[in-house]
């Protein structure tokens, strides 16, 4: 049960900070998604750090694009990008304007909605399934590209919010290598999780594709 002392929405300010800082006290906080068809809202278990131009994993590397302008800030908006031409991936904007870094928020556990996720997630065999992974996260929320730019600090009107939930003790939180990141990114232990929690995605290295003949 959500106590009514954990549903403050988190200030703009709190997205204002080095994206080191953001990801790992994102775990444990009520990520809610206003859908059609009412809300759902979900306990955030994982997450990972993309630190843009001085970060070879991240999307704005190379600086700034059509695609990848709303990672430049301001803080406290969604980055919702698509890949491997089927999936959507959601992130929260972080740090200063005109810095470009975002957290893309991994897994979490459903706790409200869970019959309006697992319409969008038919293959999950349990509820712990439901947002295992970035994809099935967005999935579960019902997340695309029309959310990208929403602003998660807008107000409770806003289709996409993220609440203070219980923030989780240091001493609760592991790192690691980010997930299928690979070149000089692989290494940065920029990936933070909640210790034995069974919604948190398991860890694959980068594989390189193949070019084709």
């Amino acid at each position: 049960m959500i106590e009514s002392t954990d549903r403050t929405p988190l200030p703009r300010d709190f997205f204002d900070r080095p994206v080191l800082e953001v990801a790992p006290d994102l775990l444990g906080r009520t990520l809610v998604r206003l859908t059609d068809d009412g809300p759902i809202e979900l306990r955030l278990t994982e997450v990972e750090a993309y630190a843009g131009e001085a970060d070879p994993g991240s999307h704005a590397y190379r600086g700034r694009t059509a695609r990848n302008a709303v990672m430049f800030g301001p803080p406290g908006h969604a980055y919702v990008y698509f890949t491997y031409g089927m999936w959507h991936c959601l992130n929260l904007v972080c740090g200063p304007e005109g810095f470009a870094s975002g957290v893309l928020l991994r897994a979490g556990e459903v706790r409200v909605g869970q019959d309006l996720a697992r319409k969008r997630r038919l293959s999950a065999r349990y509820d712990k399934e439901l947002a295992k992974g970035p994809a099935r996260l967005a999935t579960a929320l019902d997340v695309d590209r029309t959310l990208d730019g929403t602003d998660a600090c807008a107000g409770p009107d806003s289709p996409l919010s993220v609440l203070t939930g219980t923030p989780i003790p240091p001493d609760q939180v592991l790192t690691g290598p980010r997930t299928g990141v690979g070149g000089d990114g692989a290494t940065h232990p920029w990936r933070f999780w909640i210790g034995g929690d069974p919604t948190v995605s398991p860890y694959r290295a980068h594989t390189p594709r193949r070019r084709g003949a």
